[in-house]
């Protein structure tokens, strides 16, 4: 890592530095654990009063978790818990979390509306690409994925439309979405659609005051990565991960989310770029 790179869009002069000091409606998916929680938690420790957060995920225990930890290093902001499957979840019930968890606030309170898209599942990783030809297995995959993800991020991004706050879209990517790992066809595909989507928003929505960061956190210790190490039929994707842990080279959530949170507040990046964790 290099301080210059660090320093070389100072924050007062960037389009995309972000402030997280106001209030803030804040909404993250797959927030009961791992990196989205770590991420929820960090970030909403910035917030001003008034501020509301939003945090969705399938485990109702592991938000509970998520929204005692986000209130014990904030006390001043309101969070808001849905336990969601978000493989089946239709517009209209999220339309219905949104709506629910704003209530009688007026939406002109907020500065920034943001959202961290970081709901992801690994998929099936112990066949091959030629033997995946369960298309209902395809489709929930997708459906969770990038299905729901994209009719999310619609349905935030037009409750948002007409306010004058700032608006920031964040994708939880991967390098996986650049390149093929063996074991990994789901994973990838569906990270290569769901970035181009997000690349594709920044380019049309550049005039509406929507900025978007595609981040790849890197190789973090989550159960993720775990059940990556321990089902995949690749011998050298198993390896990979193994020796990451073996040398505790292995990212943390902290390092992660702190590397995150220096990228937006110094604006290290252009509105739809995707940025590794190892690039600056």
């Amino acid at each position: 890592m290099s301080s210059s790179t660090e320093s070389a869009t100072p924050a007062s002069t960037s389009e995309t530095a972000v402030n997280f000091e106001q209030v803030t409606y804040f909404l993250v998916t797959g927030a009961s654990r791992g990196i989205g929680a770590k991420m929820a938690i960090e970030t909403a420790r910035k917030f001003k009063p008034g501020s509301i957060v939003v945090l969705l995920a399938r485990s109702a225990s592991g938000l509970e978790q998520t929204r005692s930890e986000i209130l014990s290093v904030n006390p001043h902001v309101t969070v808001v818990t849905s336990s969601v499957d978000l493989a089946t979840a239709s517009k209209e019930l999220l339309n219905q979390i949104l709506d629910k968890s704003i209530g009688k606030t007026s939406l002109d309170q907020f500065q920034l509306a943001s959202v961290i898209h970081n709901v992801g599942t690994i998929g099936n990783v112990e066949r091959k690409a030629v033997e995946l030809d369960d298309r209902e297995e395809w489709q929930d995959y997708f459906g969770t994925n990038v299905f729901t993800v994209a009719v999310l991020n619609s349905c935030f991004l037009r409750k948002f439309s007409g306010t004058g706050c700032k608006k920031l879209v964040v994708n939880i990517t991967s390098k996986a979405c650049l390149a093929p790992f063996q074991s990994m066809t789901y994973y990838c595909a569906g990270k290569a659609a769901r970035e181009m989507y997000f690349r594709v928003l920044a380019e049309e929505e550049a005039e509406a005051g929507v900025t978007v960061l595609n981040y790849s956190p890197g190789p973090v210790e989550t159960e993720m990565t775990v059940d990556i190490q321990s089902r995949s039929n690749a011998p050298a994707i198993r390896e990979y991960f193994k020796n990451l842990r073996d040398t505790t080279t292995i990212l943390t959530t902290e390092q992660t989310t702190a590397k995150f949170l220096h990228i937006l507040q110094n604006g290290l990046f252009k509105s739809g770029d995707h940025v590794d964790y190892y690039d600056h």
